[in-house]
């Protein structure tokens, strides 16, 4: 994976049709990958675009059981700054394997990956786990402050985004609660809170509501596109759910059953802001959904024959 820094942030929410400011690129070797990949040329014409997250042709393999797997193949991609991004296929096509290779958390065994990091004075991503990932022995307002204090961020300001962020996700009145004080609900606002506080530039959400109930579920969605106006940041999610990508997304990106890749890309022009259930009665959001389910059923049922034939 290669890291682009680019000197200035690109003003206001980046889509392919606003120019950009000419970067400066610079190398520099991200901790957790096995080899750095070649850094492309940016376009130095005024009407490019550079990407916040570009892939070509990636592909993950693995050894199981002895046997060699391919998880992902030829993953070809750009996601732009300020985009809200949601990945959509079924089960066991690779979903989360992308995300954590976007995350530094695993390495791809081939293609190429850059990130450009707009703003080096914050993080260049965080990342929401399906399971709860709050620390059990902090407050809810330390767990949120977290991040910031890891990077030095003085008192006074970590005080400030702390309390915004716990107001934003409704857990003022919990702010001196431990984990187990919590419901599950309220564990993964913690976390959404914790992320946005950390000001990263890429947001990557790995199903954080897909253990909720549809009524906690629906309102965190709510709570996190109200944030997400707030701040644009770039956001790739993953859901099972189609609905939950016409809620929250621009583009809702298919992918196929393993070896898992990107089938279709498809804009989601559903009006903002957006409320989870209003968002159904609107007009378009029919014919997306239907167009959304023709490109995953054939994979959904590919998927379970893979399975039922392995078993």
């Amino acid at each position: 994976m290669s890291v682009l820094q680019v000197d200035r942030p690109l003003p206001g929410r980046v889509t392919p049709t606003f120019a950009p400011q000419q970067p400066h690129i610079a190398e520099r070797s991200p901790p957790n990958t096995a080899r750095i990949d070649a850094i492309k040329p940016i376009p130095r014409d005024p009407s490019a675009v550079v990407p916040q997250i570009s892939a070509r042709q990636l592909g993950k393999e693995f050894i199981s059981r002895g046997s060699r797997v391919t998880a992902l193949s030829d993953v070809t991609l750009d996601i732009y700054q300020g985009q809200f991004c949601c990945i959509v296929g079924p089960s066991g096509c690779g979903k989360s394997t992308l995300l954590r290779i976007i995350a530094g958390l695993e390495t791809h065994t081939s293609g190429e990956l850059e990130l450009a990091h707009f703003d080096r004075s914050k993080p260049l991503h965080s990342m929401v786990f399906q399971e709860q990932s709050v620390f059990p022995w902090m407050t809810v307002e330390k767990n949120v402050e977290y991040g910031l204090r890891m990077r030095g961020v003085p008192r006074a300001e970590r005080n400030e985004v702390v309390s915004h962020y716990i107001d934003k996700v409704g857990l003022t009145a919990f702010r001196q609660a431990y984990p187990h004080q919590l419901s599950g609900g309220m564990k993964q606002r913690v976390s959404i809170a914790r992320a946005f506080a950390n000001d990263p530039e890429i947001l990557l959400m790995d199903e954080p509501f897909a253990a909720l109930d549809e009524q906690n579920k629906a309102i965190l969605q709510e709570e996190l596109l109200r944030i997400w106006e707030e701040s644009r940041k770039t956001v790739l999610f993953i859901t099972h759910s189609i609905d939950e990508a016409l809620v929250l997304s621009d583009r809702a990106l298919v992918m196929t059953s393993r070896p898992g890749t990107l089938k279709a890309d498809i804009e989601v022009t559903l009006a903002r802001p957006r409320g989870a259930y209003e968002v159904r009665a609107s007009e378009g959001y029919g014919a997306l959904s239907a167009r959304l389910w023709a490109e995953l059923r054939e994979e959904v049922l590919g998927s379970r024959q893979t399975k039922e034939t392995i078993a």
